[in-house]
């Protein structure tokens, strides 16, 4: 599976992603408002390489690792995931089943920000989403203080809705997509 956008290529992830991934895993900032710096991740990348491939199998659809079209430069990754909302930790949809909710998000290298390619993948990955996933309901979990995810949420046409306490994370608000 892979989308293609002016500047992106949006594609299943690889194993051999893993060391390109590192530059956004390690970095704090980048990881300020999802989780934090896991050393587990940094210390072996790819693990969360072979967990987004799991959650590909489980889901038949996840996260997509974007690169520039230009030079193949891998700029971060852009996707689906599953959250169960009964205790708002990452699920699969057998796992989470009627309580699964879909969540597209995005995570980019520092490097690459401020370029607009979140909002680039973001639109095809939520068109995509919902006309080839069949996704109804689909919504970002933005932290309150994550005001550049909240820029791209509403350039991708959500709308901010209820508070959630995520698992891992902390306070988040739940960014409705609108047809």
């Amino acid at each position: 599976m892979q989308l293609e956008t002016e500047r992106l290529v949006l594609r299943v992830p690889r194993l051999e992603d893993a060391e390109a991934m590192l530059a956004l895993y390690s970095d704090p900032e980048a990881m300020r408002f999802i989780g934090g710096v896991q050393p587990e991740i940094v210390d072996d990348p790819g693990h969360i390489i072979g967990v987004w491939l799991e959650r590909w199998e489980a889901n038949g659809f996840g996260q997509l690792v974007a690169e520039r079209r230009q030079d193949g430069a891998v700029v971060g990754r852009i996707g689906l995931v599953v959250w169960d909302t009964r205790d708002w930790e990452l699920s699969t949809l057998p796992e989470a089943g009627e309580h699964a909710q879909p969540e597209l998000g995005w995570a980019l290298v520092r490097a690459y920000w401020g370029y607009g390619y979140a909002t680039e993948g973001g639109l095809a990955a939520r068109d995509w989403a919902r006309e080839e996933v069949g996704i109804d309901r689909l919504v970002s979990v933005i932290a309150p203080e994550n005001v550049r995810s909240q820029r791209v949420a509403v350039k991708l046409g959500a709308v901010p809705g209820k508070a959630v306490e995520l698992a891992n994370s902390g306070p988040a608000v739940l960014w409705e997509y609108l047809r």
